[in-house]
């Protein structure tokens, strides 16, 4: 492979890339902890964007049972984000794992 191949590649793949980050900034993730009590809403940039909680998930005598399911919605959220991003990386890099892309 000559260099002016590998460097259409490597402009190919950085276009494909530039999409996929931009679709994925469009895409939400929502996981819920405690039987759907709090649900935790991702986008692909990583954010957290919405907490909702059902009323009864709030009690002033356990403040702690409340921040525990906050805290696992917002985690499993995060976690599926994170494997989606991945699987789109490997549609864009051909399952090559390059560092730093995200």
């Amino acid at each position: 492979m000559d260099l002016s191949n590998l460097m259409k590649n490597a402009q190919s793949m950085q276009a494909k890339m530039a999409s996929m980050q931009a679709s994925l900034k469009e895409r939400v993730i929502d996981a819920s902890a405690g039987d759907g009590l709090v649900t935790a809403f991702v986008n692909g940039d990583q954010e957290l964007l919405k907490i909702e909680i059902d009323p009864k998930a709030i009690d002033p005598d356990d403040p702690e049972m409340l921040e525990d399911l906050v805290l696992a919605a917002v985690n499993k959220a995060m976690t599926e984000m994170k494997a989606m991003i991945q699987a789109e990386m490997s549609k864009v890099t051909g399952g090559m794992n390059i560092p730093g892309l995200f």
